[in-house]
């Protein structure tokens, strides 16, 4: 993987994940992350929409004039979102009615169109591609952990009717807990917001302890170069 790879995987999965760096598409991810399942299917659906429009607004960024520009890249991902729509209705229809609204309103997520506009308007195809698999895989990485967490504290279950997704997953669903009634807490929107700030405040915890490393030798190498030799030997 190349220098430029390696910094857009990085970017797209850690350093500026969409959700817990940029917080965009926030609505989404709070309302359907109440069980794996619901999260994966958004989530694929999202990265699917966000590599397929990256990778053609950079094939036709040459061929759209700026008067049009924005109107002809939301095209772009609408057409990629009715792909997506169409696709789950014939393969996962259940799962399509459970997410509902959600996955039509992919083309309206600030996350599609803020890349498209910023990153893959400005880059070689292969380029806006992989950022637009990596974006989207930050976002489905983050959909697929709160949901796991949302999951666990409210059923006391995971993977729960996976095969609505995966049709090979029907045994995948394990019980931590009996539990006698859900905990509505984890479950409703309340919940998800109080798991994405904890999120949210994990990464900067570990972000913190990452830099403290690069600091210290900073530090060290600004002290160096201060140090001066004086008088004669």
């Amino acid at each position: 993987m190349s220098r430029s790879m390696h910094h857009l995987a990085k970017a797209g999965l850690w350093q500026n994940n969409p959700a817990l760096v940029q917080l965009l598409g926030l609505c989404p991810l709070l309302a359907v992350s109440n069980s794996v399942v619901n999260a994966l299917g958004l989530g694929v659906a999202t990265m699917l929409v966000l590599t397929g429009s990256n990778l053609t607004v950079s094939l036709l960024r040459s061929k759209v004039i700026p008067a049009i520009r924005l109107p002809a890249f939301v095209m772009i991902i609408a057409s990629f979102t009715t792909c997506a729509e169409l696709l789950m209705q014939a393969f996962a229809y259940t799962l399509y009615q459970t997410l509902g609204i959600f996955i039509p309103l992919i083309v309206t997520n600030c996350i599609i169109l803020g890349r498209a506009e910023g990153f893959a308007s400005k880059n070689t195809p292969l380029v806006s591609a992989f950022d637009g698999l990596m974006m989207g895989s930050g976002f489905t990485a983050v959909l697929v952990l709160l949901g796991m967490l949302r999951e666990v504290l409210g059923t006391g279950s995971m993977f729960a009717n996976m095969e609505l997704l995966l049709p090979f997953a029907a045994d995948w669903e394990m019980q931590w807990y009996n539990t006698g009634s859900p905990f509505l807490l984890a479950i409703l929107p309340p919940g998800a917001f109080i798991f994405m700030g904890f999120l949210i405040a994990l990464k900067n915890v570990i972000d913190k302890q990452l830099a403290k490393p690069e600091l210290q030798a900073e530090t060290l190498e600004k002290g160096s170069k201060r140090l001066r030799v004086t008088g004669q030997v």
